[in-house]
């Protein structure tokens, strides 16, 4: 896990999946603040780039397992981080707007994954959302997943049953990276077929042409998200309700 976190790191500003990541998400950030400034926590922060996207809607705590994650967000000037697991989470009850976890879930055991939703539940306050990503479909294994340490990779429906379990009511889940599918099912088929070993290819910035040009097409993709669901793709992303009449 260390060794993802220093290629994120490496990748995570410049990287065209990152830029696209960013861009599904910043609008159900938008829509959800409207003008309120929330309180919000990402469970595994990892570097805590993120962090400094949550922070234009609010304050943002974050969290994360590795000591060498949190030492890159201190690095970048977070504070309001801390060394916990999302399955224990160090707050009490009902105190955040939102909770986000970005590409955390794929890589917890299901027991563990399964308290880790319930986690979120319970530190949101009724009405508050949780916006989750993760690893799309079991067909798109790779070399990257052996870096993630992946376990699972979710389809819509079963990303939406693990949600509603711990009593979310899921208001959107659409598939991401529909527009880069293409590439991405031809490289994971050829490293299948030349069997699955670490790797961080994926997660080095391309040739500036190309990371341009594949950075244009998640823009793209990134705008029609906002009217439409996307029907596959290599990642899946999320909003779930904690709605005012369940209980913490």
């Amino acid at each position: 896990m260390d060794r993802l976190l220093e290629a994120t790191a490496r990748a995570e500003q410049d990287h065209f999946w990152f830029r696209g990541f960013r861009r599904f998400v910043e609008p159900l950030l938008a829509e959800f603040a409207g003008a309120r400034r929330l309180r919000m926590l990402d469970c595994g922060c990892g570097t805590g780039h993120n962090l400094a996207l949550l922070r234009r809607y609010g304050s943002a705590y974050g969290i994360d397992l590795t000591w060498a994650g949190l030492q890159y967000a201190h690095g970048r000037g977070d504070r309001r981080i801390a060394q916990a697991t999302v399955a224990g989470l160090p707050f009490a009850d009902a105190q955040f707007d939102l909770v986000t976890s970005f590409d955390v879930l794929y890589a917890l055991p299901d027991e563990v994954e399964r308290r880790a939703i319930a986690e979120m539940f319970r530190v949101l306050r009724p009405g508050g959302q949780a916006i989750v990503n993760v690893a799309a479909l079991e067909a798109l294994k790779g070399n990257h997943s052996v870096l993630a340490e992946e376990v699972r990779r979710y389809s819509r429906a079963d990303l939406t049953r693990r949600l509603e379990a711990a009593g979310f009511r899921v208001l959107r889940a659409t598939y991401t990276n529909f527009s880069i599918l293409p590439m991405v099912a031809a490289v994971r088929l050829k490293q299948r077929l030349s069997g699955h070993e670490e790797s961080h290819d994926e997660i080095t910035v391309p040739a500036a042409p190309i990371n341009a040009a594949l950075s244009g097409l998640l823009a793209v993709e990134a705008a029609l998200l906002r009217v439409v669901n996307m029907p596959v793709g290599s990642s899946l992303l999320a909003v779930a309700e904690k709605t005012p009449r369940s209980s913490a």
